[in-house]
């Protein structure tokens, strides 16, 4: 709700601090006053257009202040929070506009600067204004669907259909995006299939890269490391190592045989002493370490041989591991990967190729996810399409029953809800739904701004408004009900019709804040809230202020409504009725 307005310089107005009350509240004063001006302010501080006409004169700068205290869950917070805008704490939203001498405009949330859009954007949050010359929310057509849908109690079908039409493109947009990697692997399926097929006749192994570097590198040097083994073969073969072994052997075989006989015919043991036994032993160990030498040498003799047969020089062989190395390298340069992931690279080839051939199955798969969920959409907007045509018939039929008391009743008022073009159907539907009136018996029906005239454009927003409300009330819906003013509603009528004119205001003012620029004493009677609107002219300056009325000065000037000019008993009387 609107709980503070500061006005400063704005036309007539110097300073202006007012507190908003919750219910009815009603503007009242002479013609001229100033009542506009009031809501010309207050819309100045909602994003309306502005200009330096708004300045009062001798000032420098206009400026309007609108205080809303709102419930945690409404809307205007989530566009605050978007535009960065929340305040620390509280549920006060304020608004404030200053327009200087020269023309030039600034806007502030919360105290912190922004665009006269922001200030556009939550003022259709928050405020309705109802009027001649105004048509703000009702009048909207971009509103209608929203207001039928929650006069109709049909949300829940609309949440289903949201849901279904959330399937329905996501379907769709996996069956766009299976549609477009099949054209691209189908681009690309003579490519892949190249490749796969060179991969498989190189059949790469894990580790091979380095297995025939090393094999080359050994290759490459094999020539060498064979003079090096011929060399090591002719030391042994000039050096006749094994021949000079072998006679060393069988010298000290001899000798050893001496010992033995010698020992056995009685001879005198060998100079140094230690006996015979010493001396067989230590020639025994001689003859056996020649002996071992002389085995050795014929391993080193053989295992040179075999070295040879190794390291024998083949430059086919070197060809071939080259040819085979060069060959891998290549086709990783040409994938454009490692060569040890060339294996890896054949499987995601095999398995690209593979999915492709099932491809087709899964497009098809996807387009008929994607139509089923068309069709479910479909059912989904069909269904509310009927529960809002159902609901459109009770709201023309109640609109037209509040019409009769408001002096309209050879007015007929029509709630259309027709079929947009397939193409054009969304999350919400596919219903365009506009309030369409006829003013006069056989006129056709026409949008509701652009039929009715300025009073009964203002009669017509109430009498929607008081069977939306009705509406709310009797299913005890709660929603984020913006602050509504009615300019002049009552313009035109009297008597019993502004009696009804009254009565619906104040039936509004039950679940909303409802502020009023009423002549109309019947309506003013029916306030919570009562201010007057006075303009004093001096020689100096013309201003106008606004006085809270207590219940004295209530009846007072609605005895003035009554009576005009001069004030009579009877008047004040009429008045004290009115107001009880």
């Amino acid at each position: 709700m609107l709980t503070a307005l500061s006005i400063r310089d704005v036309v007539l107005i110097q300073a202006l601090d007012l507190t908003v009350e919750p219910g009815l509240t009603a503007l009242t004063g002479e013609t001229g006053a100033g009542k506009s001006i009031v809501l010309d302010a207050l819309g100045l501080a909602l994003g309306a257009r502005a200009d330096a006409g708004l300045v009062r004169r001798g000032a420098d700068l206009a400026v309007c202040t609108a205080v809303f205290s709102l419930a945690p869950d409404h809307p205007a917070f989530s566009v605050l929070d978007a535009k960065g805008l929340l305040a620390d704490g509280g549920d006060e939203v304020i608004l404030r506009r200053q327009v200087s001498a020269d023309g030039r405009s600034r806007a502030y949330v919360n105290d912190q600067p922004t665009s006269v859009g922001v200030l556009r954007e939550l003022g259709a949050l928050l405020l309705e204004v109802h009027g001649q010359h105004d048509a703000v929310g009702l009048m909207d057509a971009r509103t209608h669907r929203g207001l039928l849908d929650s006069y109709g109690a049909t949300m829940a079908a609309v949440q289903i259909c949201r849901a279904r039409w959330g399937e329905w493109r996501t379907a769709l947009g996996l069956a766009e995006a299976l549609r477009a990697r099949v054209a691209q692997d189908a681009a690309e399926a003579e490519e892949i299939s190249l490749r796969l097929a060179e991969l498989d006749r190189l059949d790469p192994k894990p580790g091979e890269e380095a297995a025939l570097a090393d094999r080359r590198a050994l290759l490459g040097s094999s020539e060498k490391i064979m003079d090096d083994i011929v060399a090591a073969q002719e030391a042994f073969t000039a050096g006749q190592l094994a021949q000079r072994l072998a006679q060393a052997a069988r010298a000290l075989q001899r000798a050893l045989d001496r010992v033995t006989s010698s020992g056995r015919g009685g001879a005198a043991q060998p100079d140094g002493g230690g006996g015979q036994t010493s001396a067989v032993q230590k020639l025994s160990d001689a003859a056996a370490a020649v002996e071992r030498a002389l085995i050795e040498t014929d391993e080193a003799s053989s295992a040179l041989d075999l070295a040879a047969e190794v390291f024998v020089f083949d430059p086919a062989s070197l060809e071939k591991t080259e040819e085979r190395l060069f060959a891998l390298r290549a086709a990783a340069r040409k994938l454009n990967v490692a060569v040890e992931a060339l294996p890896q690279q054949r499987i995601k080839l095999a398995e690209a190729l593979r999915s492709l051939e099932t491809a087709d199955a899964d497009l098809a798969a996807a387009d008929a996810q994607a139509k089923s969920a068309e069709v479910a959409y479909w059912t989904a907007a069909r269904a509310l399409s009927e529960a809002r045509k159902a609901a459109a018939a009770r709201l023309s039929k109640a609109v037209e029953t509040e019409l009769k008391p408001l002096k309209l009743e050879r007015a007929r008022f029509h709630v259309a809800v027709d079929a947009l073009e397939p193409d054009r159907a969304g999350p919400d539907g596919a219903d365009r739904v506009a309030f369409q009136v006829a003013t006069n018996p056989g006129a056709p029906f026409g949008p509701l701004g652009d039929i009715a005239s300025g009073g009964e454009l203002a009669r017509f927003a109430l009498a929607l408004k008081a069977s939306l409300a009705a509406r709310s009330t009797a299913s005890g819906e709660a929603g984020a009900t913006p602050v509504m003013i009615f300019d002049e509603v009552d313009q035109g009528v009297g008597g019993a019709v502004a009696d009804a004119v009254g009565l619906r205001l104040r039936g509004l003012a039950q679940t909303a804040q409802v502020l009023v620029v009423t002549h109309s004493p019947q309506v003013a009677a029916r306030a919570d809230t009562h201010w007057r609107v006075s303009k004093s002219i001096s020689a100096e300056a013309t201003t106008t202020a606004i006085t809270l009325l207590d219940q004295m000065s209530r009846e007072e000037e609605i005895a003035r409504m009554l009576a005009g000019a001069q004030v009579t008993d009877a008047a004040r009387a009429a008045a004290r009725e009115l107001m009880a």
